[in-house]
């Protein structure tokens, strides 16, 4: 049975259970979070209806992350003047035409990583830094690269005053990786790149997932989750969606290389700007 169904019943349970189950297993050290960033903000009751509405009425089923969602203040990581817009379902502009993804993709993405306590995990894409906050409510071992070097430095002064100094960020091509920390358990990669990194394939552990967004700025791109298997990528889940390219220093475009083509995928599901 799932989550939803155990507990969430009424609307009046929605917008009071959720917070209740969080403490529990904050208190019982199932979360990787910092405290600080979950102090009442006057924003408790919009997060609770985002993971009622927007993931629970989906497929989003993991306890871990429902409570993860639920608990980081994306207000935080929007423009102050889009604060009132954080928690609905689109993306929003976060500057330097980037973008921070609708609640449901990063809950998806991080749902597909099945992130686990003590898990080294790797984004692509720093952003806004919301995704790499989920992500250390889950584990304490995040690393995250931007390549814009204003966007990870805005993002690494964010996580640390918000109480997620352990994330470590630094501006980089996400294309190479972070080898000196590799291998990795999971990673998110939150750019569309045309074909799988073969850097990154060869920084993800045996076992492990690797999310990403293929397809060029201008035709469809999916979003795929792959596992690491006996040194090969296996293809598990695939959808639709639309996210801002992956670019690389100097030219800001994918590196010429010998990246292999990714497997073809296709998959069902909405459009999803963002990043």
């Amino acid at each position: 049975m799932q989550l939803r169904d155990k507990i969430f019943v009424t609307p009046l349970m929605r917008s009071t259970c959720l917070p209740l189950l969080a403490g529990a297993m904050i208190l019982a050290g199932l979360g990787g979070g910092a405290g600080s960033a979950r102090a009442l903000d006057g924003y408790e009751d919009a997060r609770q209806v985002m993971v009622a509405r927007q993931l629970q009425r989906r497929d989003i089923t993991d306890p871990r992350v429902l409570i993860a969602m639920g608990t980081v203040p994306r207000h935080r990581f929007v423009p102050g003047a889009l604060a009132s817009q954080a928690y609905g379902d689109y993306p929003l502009p976060i500057g330097e035409g980037q973008t921070i993804s609708q609640p449901y993709i990063v809950a998806l993405m991080t749902q597909w990583a099945e992130v686990a306590p003590g898990d080294k995990v790797l984004e692509v894409g720093t952003g806004s830094g919301y995704q790499a906050a989920v992500l250390a409510e889950l584990t304490e071992k995040v690393f995250s690269i931007e390549i814009r070097p204003e966007l990870a430095r805005r993002a690494s002064a964010l996580l640390k005053e918000m109480g997620y100094g352990r994330v470590q960020v630094r501006s980089g091509d996400g294309y190479r990786g972070w080898p000196e920390e590799a291998p990795f358990d999971a990673i998110l990669v939150t750019a569309a790149a045309p074909r799988v990194p073969s850097a990154l394939a060869a920084q993800l552990k045996e076992g492990g997932r690797l999310v990403i967004p293929l397809g060029g700025p201008y035709e469809a791109q999916t979003l795929v989750r792959y596992r690491q298997v006996q040194g090969k990528l296996v293809e598990e889940a695939s959808l639709a969606v639309r996210f801002v390219p992956l670019v690389s220093p100097p030219a800001l475009k994918a590196p010429p290389g010998a990246d292999p083509p990714a497997a073809p995928a296709t998959g069902p599901g909405p459009g999803a700007p963002g990043r």
